[in-house]
């Protein structure tokens, strides 16, 4: 099936966008992803089994090996809490990045909205005025009529931040 032109120049644009976000990412950003998205990976967490059965094995085992780490695993339990640290330091700058890119999107989601709200707004008054001159008795309608009046964004954000502080 063939897409329209319209919406392939929004996906288009869509992915422009996505691009120039992560073309603009720190170096430390693109190091910290890629960290964070190894630790999430069945890979790593194999990869963290074998060193930690291995550790284990070589330092309580009786398999003639010295034993540079001895039960109870000072130095092993020390490098797994550095780990631990800066695993949740990467994954944390991660979630920032995300969240960052959401806050993006969520702008851009609320400016089109407006945009579309406005112009919505703007056709059912036309329509209305329409209605009117070939005579229809729905352009006396006081639901249309309140539709084609524009919609005041704060009065709405401030209704709705009173009916949340109500609960």
């Amino acid at each position: 099936m063939q897409i329209p032109s319209h919406i392939q120049e929004h996906i288009e644009t869509i992915a422009r966008h996505e691009q120039e976000f992560h073309a603009k990412r720190s170096k430390t950003d693109r190091i910290a992803d890629r960290i964070a998205r190894f630790a999430g990976s069945f890979s790593f967490v194999i990869l963290h089994l074998t060193i930690f059965l291995g550790w284990i094995a070589i330092n309580a085992a009786h398999i003639g090996l010295p034993h540079f780490d001895p039960f109870p695993f000072a130095l092993f339990d020390t490098i797994v809490a550095l780990e631990a640290i800066l695993l949740a330091s990467f994954i944390l700058m991660r979630q920032s990045g995300l969240a960052k890119r959401a806050d993006e999107r969520d702008h851009l989601m609320l400016q089109i909205l407006l945009l579309t709200e406005r112009e919505v707004s703007a056709v059912v008054k036309i329509n209305q005025q329409i209605a009117e001159r070939v005579g229809l008795p729905i352009s006396r309608d006081s639901e249309i009529q309140e539709m084609a009046k524009p919609t005041s964004i704060d009065n709405v954000a401030q209704t709705i931040q009173e009916n949340l502080t109500r609960e």
